[in-house]
């Protein structure tokens, strides 16, 4: 899966692990660095023990290397595709990101190759002008930190005005909108990007209030898994844009900590109930308790 954007990760640490390799004998804090920057944090789980285990035979137990040139990364016909596919989303011009060189390239895979089921029809229009304007601005705004007064639309159709200081873009794959994190002055705001007219930096002396938003709705849970019918990847993959930390207990059995947002708990408990017995929760006791009172509720169906 080298034209992923998840799993391409890889290839590019491996990449930059032979180059220090090649100049001098690698150590374990230099690989675990490189790995830290370049990929994902439970992706030392993975790497380190199979250089250890030599199943790559690319780096030695001695931090040496038999290959003697720097790798390089050049695109294949298939990552091309892959790209050439990802240009066609409408979303990606929301970046203001161009590719070129693909002109010719046959897309892997087009919108018309998806039945989305589950989604909501009244998504936002990220080809809108406007709406691209605003994503623009808000980004950068991130970015540079700076506040933003902005004009919305409220649920009655009340044209509103308001001065945030933005924190995050956040997408719902679900609604299929994207939503801005921000402080205002009384209270945390979360702002459907859709419902924004006008969206301009904000020149005056702004203090916002301190957030209290995230130590209020910031959760954890931990689970233990049995790592069968690849059930470590799947969890990973599932939960691929929660925070999270993966630690190796035994061979095949691992403890796994995912960081979510209050809002988000009842996707989290469907996600976790959804690999069955490969997955015990062993904390927090309220959320231990979710499952049973989730699974009491299931049984009850089936009389």
């Amino acid at each position: 899966m080298i034209f992923s954007e998840l799993y391409g990760a890889y290839y590019n640490a491996m990449a930059k692990i032979l180059a220090k390799a090649i100049e001098h004998p690698l150590k374990k804090g230099e690989l675990r660095s490189i790995v830290d920057a370049y990929a994902f944090e439970e992706s030392i789980l993975n790497i380190e023990t199979a250089i250890d285990e030599e199943r790559w035979q690319l780096i030695k137990k001695d931090g040496t290397t038999p290959i003697m040139h720097v790798p390089s990364m050049p695109l294949t016909i298939l990552q091309k595709r892959w790209l050439k596919a990802i240009t066609l989303d409408p979303r990606i011009k929301l970046f203001e990101e161009e590719i070129s060189g693909l002109d010719e390239i046959e897309p892997l895979f087009t919108r018309e190759d998806f039945f989305i089921f589950d989604k909501y029809a009244d998504g936002d229009n990220f080809e809108d002008a406007a709406y691209i304007k605003n994503f623009r601005c808000i980004l950068d705004a991130i970015r540079n930190k700076y506040p933003l007064e902005l004009t919305t639309m409220n649920r009655k159709g009340n044209i509103l005005s308001m001065v945030v200081m933005p924190k995050w873009l956040e997408y719902s794959q679900k609604d299929d909108k994207f939503r801005l994190i921000g402080v205002g002055r009384k209270s945390n705001d979360t702002i459907n990007l859709g419902r924004i007219i006008t969206c301009e930096p904000y020149t005056k002396e702004y203090i916002p209030k301190e957030s209290v938003k995230n130590q209020e709705s910031a959760r954890v849970v931990e689970f233990e898994l049995i790592d069968e019918r690849n059930a470590l990847e799947r969890v990973l993959l599932h939960f691929a844009h929660f925070k999270k930390q993966a630690e190796r207990l035994e061979e095949t059995r691992y403890k796994v900590t995912v960081a979510y947002d209050a809002e988000d708990e009842i996707e989290v408990l469907i996600r976790i109930l959804s690999f069955g017995p490969m997955v015990r929760v062993i904390g927090p006791d309220n959320f231990v308790n979710l499952i049973k009172e989730r699974l009491k509720r299931q049984k009850s169906c089936g009389r």
